[in-house]
C-alpha cells in the first residue's frame, strides 16, 4: 500500500476485503446515519485468532474521524503483511472507523460536532469546566467566515499566543469544553453513539483476556510523518513503566507537559481499565504528525464554521473538506511509509510485550 484511500467508503472497502482475506472474523455495527453520497456507515470490527485469547492486542482508527484515512491504511497493510505471523494464542481485535460519521463526511468530530476523546466524562458527575475557552468561543467560530473575519480573527488569537504563550492557548482550546456545541473539541452532553458500542464492544469481546495492549491512530499534532507514543497514564506509574519497557522508553506521559498534545478531558483510554477489570492493560496513543499546528487549527476553525453557520452542501464545503483532510492525512507517498515502518515496529513490539 502506497497511498491512502480517497474517501471513507474505498477505505472501508479495502479494511473488509485485507481483513477477510487475512481470516478474520467480521462485525459491524451500522450507524444511524449515512454518509454524503447516502452510503452505510458502520463501525467495522476484524478479529483474528482465538476467541478466548487472553493476550489480545486492540488497534482503533477513526477516533477522531477525518485522521482515519491514515490509521485504516495501517490496518489494512498491517492484515495484508503481517497477521499470518501473528504469536500463537494471542489475537488482535482491529477496530475500524470509531467516528464513522466523521470519518465519511472528512471531520475530526462526529454527528453532534463531539469530539470523542472529550466524551468519556462521567455525565452524572460534574461536569469539567474550560473558562479559558468562552473567551475565546466567538474568535475560534466567528458567525461569518470570509477574507476579513479569518484575517482579523486569527490575528487575535495570534496576539493572545504571544501574550500567554503557545500552551495557554493550546490548553484553552483543546483540552476540552462542554458549554458551546458548536465550537472546538466540544465533548458532547451524555455518551455518544460511538462512546456506548465502543464500551460494549470492549465488554463483549474482551471479557477472557487477561493482558491487552491498545493501540489507538491519531494524526494532525507533532513532526511530519513522526509518531508520538503517548500514555494517559501517570508519572511513574507501574503501567507507564511497563509501557516504556515495551516501547524502548519511548512514551510520553500526557500528564508530564512534555507531549505534542494538551492534557485532555475525557479521553477514551482512560476508561478501558474500568471496561475491563481482570486485564492488565497497556493503552497508547500514537500521534502521528502531519502540518503545522496553526494550520491545523485554521481547519478545524473553517468546518466548525461550515457545520454551525454555513451549508456542508454548498459549493465551500468541499474546498473546506479539503483542507480538513490536508491537516490530518497527508497524500504524499513518503509521509504513509513513514509511518508504516513505525506502526510496524509499535505492532511487534506489543505483541512481544503481551507475551513477555
Amino acid at each position: 500500500m502506497k497511498t491512502l484511500s480517497a474517501d471513507y467508503q474505498t477505505a472501508r472497502t479495502l479494511f473488509l476485503d485485507r481483513a477477510r482475506s487475512a481470516g478474520a472474523e467480521i462485525t459491524s455495527t451500522v450507524h444511524p446515519e449515512r454518509g454524503p453520497a447516502g452510503e452505510e456507515l458502520a463501525m467495522d470490527t476484524a478479529w483474528f485468532g482465538p476467541r478466548d485469547a487472553e493476550r489480545v492486542v486492540v488497534t482503533v482508527s477513526g477516533t477522531h474521524g477525518a485522521e482515519g484515512f491514515a490509521g485504516s491504511a495501517l490496518q489494512s497493510a498491517w492484515f495484508d503483511r503481517h497477521e499470518a505471523s501473528r504469536p500463537a494464542g494471542t489475537a488482535h481485535m482491529a477496530v475500524h472507523a470509531l467516528n464513522p460519521f466523521g470519518f465519511a463526511w472528512t471531520r475530526r468530530v462526529n454527528e453532534g460536532n463531539i469530539d470523542l476523546n472529550r466524551n468519556f466524562i462521567y455525565f452524572n458527575e460534574t461536569v469539567p469546566e474550560n473558562p479559558d475557552y468562552a473567551g475565546i468561543a466567538d474568535l475560534l467560530v466567528p458567525r461569518e467566515w470570509n477574507e476579513e473575519t479569518i484575517g482579523s480573527t486569527t490575528m487575535a488569537l495570534l496576539g493572545l499566543a504571544e501574550e500567554k504563550g503557545w500552551d495557554w492557548l493550546q490548553a484553552a482550546v483543546s483540552r476540552g469544553q462542554y458549554s458551546h456545541p458548536t465550537g472546538l473539541f466540544f465533548g458532547g452532553r451524555g455518551p455518544a453513539w460511538s462512546h456506548l458500542e465502543l464500551k460494549k464492544l470492549m465488554v463483549e469481546n474482551l471479557g477472557s483476556a487477561s493482558r491487552v495492549a491498545v493501540l489507538d491512530l491519531h494524526t494532525g499534532l507533532g513532526p511530519w510523518g513522526h509518531g508520538e507514543l503517548i500514555s494517559s497514564d501517570l508519572p511513574d506509574s507501574e503501567s507507564l513503566d511497563r509501557a516504556n519497557s515495551w516501547y524502548d522508553g519511548d512514551v510520553i506521559p500526557l500528564a508530564g507537559g512534555e507531549s505534542v498534545s494538551a492534557v485532555l478531558q475525557g479521553e477514551w483510554l482512560v476508561r478501558v481499565p474500568a471496561w475491563l477489570p481482570r486485564a492488565e492493560v497497556t493503552s497508547l496513543a500514537i500521534e502521528y504528525g502531519t502540518i503545522e499546528i496553526v494550520g491545523v487549527l485554521q481547519a478545524l476553525r473553517a468546518d466548525a464554521w461550515l457545520w454551525a453557520h454555513g451549508d456542508p452542501a454548498s459549493s465551500d464545503a468541499a474546498a473546506i473538506r479539503a483542507q480538513v483532510r490536508a491537516a490530518f492525512a497527508d497524500d504524499d507517498p513518503a509521509w504513509l511509509a513513514r509511518l508504516l515502518e513505525q506502526f510496524e515496529l509499535r505492532m511487534d513490539q506489543a505483541f512481544a510485550g503481551l507475551n513477555s
